[in-house]
């Protein structure tokens, strides 16, 4: 069920019902009082429970299964391996569509006559029930014009004047498509010629018809009554008077929400060096399951999936492709698009819940719209019966992990476990492999394939250290340009080329203080500073989207000395509008790409080369690819490495190198500038040098020196109340019996860096346990302590959240 128990729950259902069901239904189901709730038939059996009575079910809502057994195996693993219940893994993975809700519905008691007795609101709801059989509660709201209605339909349910009932409904809507052709009275030449003939006292139905002909010209399919309309200029009244005389007929025909068209072109060949990585990950899957595929930035990585993915479709099987991000799922579509178009479906939480419906839908039949599917991490959850392949492209992102709600599960461990259930093949493609990955690889789990040449032979980029505290020394410094990177911005915009600058902060600024007394706005719901954003001058909270305007004086001392502290993506845009007047300058970060298709208008644009310099967060790392971007900047690298966070140097070297390889994709040599205050720095010196290595082995030298994954296996606690005091004697319950049970395997209690977030206050404990032995007794013994923690009635109210490999 859709609830975070961890339970399964026991219905009854009549003989003819066992028959019917199968595992993989819906059924809607009582639960509680009066509330129902759409469940998955998980098994049947003949055990009647010992704990409660089990219910009849409310009604059968699917004639076939729409989740599949190897689903559910899924669904258990995840359930199991990151400690939560079936029912968020359910909630995660269904289309929103598919779980249906039930609906109050106010109903009049018939054989209530004292009206004396209602006062005034409870009377005008009697009245509209006098006239409509029943209301629902936002119908309720309008009447009264108020939204709390709850007190007065308790009035009425005390006086026995109403009863209410819960009734389920369908939130799905399939999108049906009208068409218009002629009727079959009208086939032959000489009935179409007596039919103009004789409509020749009405132009309007004249012209439409003689545009029905024209867009009917040597086709047999129907006419689209939206192009008939637009084509003849009518309103639908014309065109029904054709209908209501038997001339046309209108035909709906139901059509998937989104749909590619293939252009049918052959796919790319490959170079030496692709075809014999191609060769040698073949070779790889006749012993191992699992494949690192690591491929330097811009070797060609996407043409050696374009034919893996050709070959599975030859065996008739299904292909899932990952993807980090949605903007990257737009550039690929437009890549695969080109070959295999009409077999490409794409599922991501941009699309309307019906478009991810029909998705599922077509899944589930194996339709040949849905042969390969390109999404996001929540894409590991849908209903694949075929699966051949398995592609996580950027394996290393860290978005392939889910925070929040539960279940906090990482898709590209789900998908290894999703290739094991289907005997499908799993490809980890990366110019920079997670350390938990190429660690798999050095202990012979994963099979390992290297490129390390670009495609058409580019050289790989020019990486140069700008020491901006040097520059500053030195008065070099535009804003938070050094001259060195303005130098190089203006030779690339003197040869027509593009830029891109990435600095990983939106808004104008981080923090906005006093510089009399030092007061800098907080957020009333976080323990952060209010990031300060011009364009709408207005401070934002990134955790909580608390917002207000812009102070004209400070808010403890009065002075109007409010001074702006670090930069962002904004201050950045406005600065280079100054720099340089005559250049196309373009953002994008978050608060630019909210909308369904601002991904794709800003990506096309600047294809197009109708941008110059686009600056943007780590959302432009990942897999771009321009031919005409020759300039790369990172305008401050240090806010990456000092970073509270074990894996801060190894992220830092990722979305340094994945940034550089944006640069000079084409045929001449790109060039990046690295500003940092500290350019010695040994992370930053391996990415000057590509040296992922050097960087793997310093990174495993310290992992193990202070007992970190991959050597060591993280579960972290954490707490959230809004009582500081409750909060506190609560990880300090949970605290010491974690320890007792795990000794000093236990860190904590203690705050985040950010203690407090939509007022809650947070403690935090973590626990690591070795690599090499099974969790499974472990987690049962953090059950346990959960269970007895929520059995206390003071620690009730306390939010517990396990999440299991929490980075």
């Amino acid at each position: 069920m859709p609830i975070p128990l961890q339970k399964l729950f026991t219905y009854k259902i009549t003989e003819a019902e066992a028959d019917f069901i199968e595992i993989g239904t819906r059924v809607a189901v009582p639960f509680g009082k009066s509330k129902i709730y759409t469940a998955v038939v998980f098994e049947k059996h003949n055990e009647e429970p010992t704990a409660y009575e089990a219910k009849e079910i409310y009604q059968i809502l699917d004639e076939y299964p729409i989740v599949t057994k190897l689903q559910l195996d899924q669904w258990e693993w995840i359930s199991s391996y990151y400690m939560c219940s079936l029912g968020d893994v359910l909630r995660a993975s269904l289309p929103k569509a598919f779980l249906l809700e039930s609906e109050t519905l106010v109903l009049k008691r018939t054989d209530f006559d004292r009206e004396e007795i209602l006062n005034d609101e409870e009377y005008l709801i009697w009245e509209a029930l006098e006239q409509e059989s029943k209301l629902k509660i936002h119908d309720i709201s309008k009447i009264l014009d108020k939204k709390g209605v709850l007190s007065v339909i308790n009035g009425l349910l005390a006086k026995d004047a109403i009863e209410v009932k819960e009734e389920i409904f369908e939130q799905y809507r399939p999108k049906y498509v009208k068409y218009a052709d002629l009727t079959s009275r009208y086939q032959s030449e000489q009935e179409l010629h007596q039919l103009l003939d004789g409509l020749g006292r009405a132009p309007k139905q004249r012209e439409i018809l003689l545009n029905f002909f024209q867009l009917k010209r040597g086709k047999k399919e129907p006419v689209l009554l939206k192009e008939l309309r637009e084509k003849s200029r009518a309103s639908s009244v014309v065109i029904k008077r054709l209908v209501d005389k038997g001339i046309f007929e209108i035909i709906e025909v139901r059509e998937d929400r989104v749909s590619f068209e293939t252009e049918s072109r052959p796919i790319h060949e490959l170079n030496d060096w692709q075809l014999d990585a191609l060769r040698k990950i073949k070779g790889v899957f006749k012993e191992k399951e699992v494949c690192l595929l690591h491929g330097v930035t811009s070797s060609g990585k996407t043409e050696i999936y374009t034919h893996l993915i050709a070959d599975t479709l030859k065996k008739g099987k299904q292909i899932l492709y990952l993807l980090p991000e949605i903007a990257l799922t737009t550039h690929i579509i437009s890549r695969l698009q080109l070959f295999f178009g009409d077999h490409i479906s794409v599922f991501h939480s941009r699309y309307s819940v019906d478009e991810r419906v029909e998705v599922w839908n077509n899944l589930l039949s194996n339709s040949d719209k849905a042969q390969i599917i390109l999404g996001a991490r929540s894409s590991v959850l849908l209903p694949f019966s075929n699966l051949g392949l398995i592609i996580v492209d950027e394996e290393h992102e860290s978005s392939f992990k889910q925070f929040e709600p539960a279940p906090r599960y990482h898709a590209r461990d789900t998908a290894i476990l999703l290739g094991k259930l289907h005997n499908a093949n799993v490809v980890l493609g990366s110019a920079t492999p997670s350390i938990e990955t190429f660690y798999n690889v050095k202990q012979n789990k994963y099979g390992y394939v290297r490129l390390d040449r670009r495609y058409g032979d580019v050289m790989l980029p020019e990486i140069e250290l700008v020491d901006i505290k040097e520059k500053h020394r030195k008065k070099l410094m535009k804003g938070h340009f050094s001259d060195r990177l303005l130098k190089l911005m203006e030779e690339a915009l003197l040869e027509k080329e593009q830029i891109i600058l990435f600095q990983n902060r939106r808004g104008y600024s981080p923090v906005v203080e006093c510089s009399t007394c030092g007061v800098a706005p907080q957020c009333p719901n976080c323990d952060v500073s209010l990031t300060y954003h011009k364009f709408n001058n207005e401070l934002k909270c990134h955790y909580c989207g608390y917002h207000q305007g812009l102070p004209r004086t400070c808010p403890a001392c009065e002075n109007p000395t409010l001074d702006t502290k670090g930069f962002g993506t904004e201050q950045i845009e406005l600065e280079l509008q100054e720099l340089f007047p005559g250049s196309n300058i373009a953002r994008m970060d978050l608060d630019t790409t909210r909308g369904k298709y601002s991904y794709q208008k800003l990506l096309k644009s600047f294809h197009e080369r109708e941008i110059d310099i686009l600056v943007g967060t780590q959302m432009l790392t990942k897999g771009l690819d321009f031919k005409n971007v020759t300039l790369v900047g990172v305008l401050n690298a240090d806010n990456l490495l000092n970073f509270p966070d074990f894996r801060a140097h190894e992220r830092t070297y990722q979305l340094m190198v994945q940034v550089s390889g944006r640069a000079g994709r084409d045929q001449k040599r790109g060039k990046v500038a690295i500003q940092s205050f500290n350019p010695y720095h040994q992370i930053l010196q391996q990415v000057t040098t590509h040296d992922y290595l050097g960087m793997y082995e310093d990174q495993m030298n310290e992992r193990h020196q202070f007992s970190y994954p991959p050597l060591m296996r993280l579960i972290r606690i954490m707490l959230k109340h809004k009582d500081l005091i409750k909060v506190d004697s609560a990880a300090n319950w949970m605290g010491k019996s974690l320890q007792n049970s795990f000794g000093d395997q236990v860190l904590g209690p203690t705050s985040p860096s950010i203690g407090r977030i939509r007022n809650k206050y947070i403690k935090t404990m973590l626990i690591k346990l070795p690599a090499n032995k099974s969790l499974k007794a472990p987690k049962h013994l953090i059950s346990k302590i959960r269970d007895s923690f929520m059995s206390i009635s003071e620690f009730r109210s306390v939010q517990v959240i396990v999440d299991v490999d929490c980075y």
